[in-house]
């Protein structure tokens, strides 16, 4: 088959490998355009068009897809599959009609659940033990498109959103073989979502990062866990702003939301249930990432709690 496909971050990255590692002719790759980087702002490719520029794909990076240019280029290529994953970018009606087989999207959640562009954040953020990834034929809606396959994944109490990632990207492409493997054959059986079931994952932002004491230890945890390495989860003590990178569950119980239970050798938070989590890494505001002990050393608190 002539694939087309189109994917921008890393979590994109095996599906092309694996396009290409199963000698599909990928007549064209599609990526968002350049951005600048670093404190210095070097213009730099995203990591799907540096695989594809050394897989020697020819790259594409239109600044929107709802152009003519944008909708010749497809056509030219001549696609009888088009694969998105994490492209970035919304697929218009027409550019969905082309391909003889249509479009295929690799989403990272077991849809309907978690429809939008950070279903890995929340899938940890929100408690499930398990996600998986979905192979589904996409249509004009949000993650709306019948279901072709779908590949499960268990969510481990130390998993954070970085880790998931790592996970779901290689599930991700071995969806896409099978998908792909389906379509070959015409063995596709589709299957429609039940709306009625679906749930959201919204776009994250620093808005998400305040940490709410009143809620439970397990719901603090899992928003540290959901939110590393991005936007991070903060919290202030002092009026510092300081960012917290790892915890886990502590088996100290007792005080009220945000109170310091142990600040020693451990750094000991209560929280809404009366259940404590304990602070395994931290970043001040300002300063690199250290592991709680190394702060300890060097603070002393005036307020014995932590504010949302």
């Amino acid at each position: 088959m002539n694939i087309i496909f189109m994917g921008t971050p890393d979590f994109a990255v095996p599906c092309l490998q694996k396009l290409h590692d199963m000698g599909q002719n990928v007549v064209g790759v599609f990526s968002q355009p350049d951005k600048p980087k670093g404190r210095h702002g070097v213009l730099t490719a995203p990591p799907v068009k540096q695989l594809a520029l050394s897989l020697g794909y020819s790259v594409f990076q239109p600044a929107s897809l709802k152009t003519g240019e944008a909708a010749d280029i497809i056509s030219s290529l001549n696609p009888d599959l088009i694969v998105v994953t994490a492209y970035g970018k919304i697929l218009p009606g027409n550019i969905l009609e082309m391909p003889k087989f249509g479009c295929v999207n690799i989403h990272a959640s077991l849809l309907p659940n978690l429809r939008g562009a950070a279903p890995i954040q929340w899938s940890i953020i929100n408690g499930l033990s398990v996600t998986g990834v979905t192979a589904m034929q996409m249509d004009e809606g949000l993650d709306t498109g019948d279901i072709i396959l779908q590949k499960e994944c268990v969510i481990d109490i130390d998993d954070n959103s970085e880790t998931l990632f790592e996970k779901l990207s290689v599930l991700g492409a071995k969806a896409l073989e099978d998908a792909i493997h389906l379509i070959e054959r015409g063995e596709v059986k589709r299957k429609k979502q039940d709306d009625k079931n679906s749930s959201y994952a919204p776009v994250l932002s620093k808005d998400n990062s305040i940490i709410d004491w009143s809620l439970t230890a397990l719901q603090v945890h899992n928003l540290i866990r959901g939110l590393n390495p991005w936007p991070g989860a903060v919290s202030f003590i002092d009026g510092k702003k300081i960012k917290i990178i790892k915890a886990c569950l502590s088996q100290a119980a007792g005080g009220k939301p945000g109170q310091i239970m142990e600040k020693n050798k451990k750094l000991v938070v209560s929280c809404g249930d009366g259940q404590c989590i304990e602070i395994l890494s931290i970043q001040p505001e300002n300063k690199k990432v250290m592991e709680t002990s190394a702060f300890l050393n060097g603070t002393s608190f005036t307020d014995g709690c932590f504010q949302n």
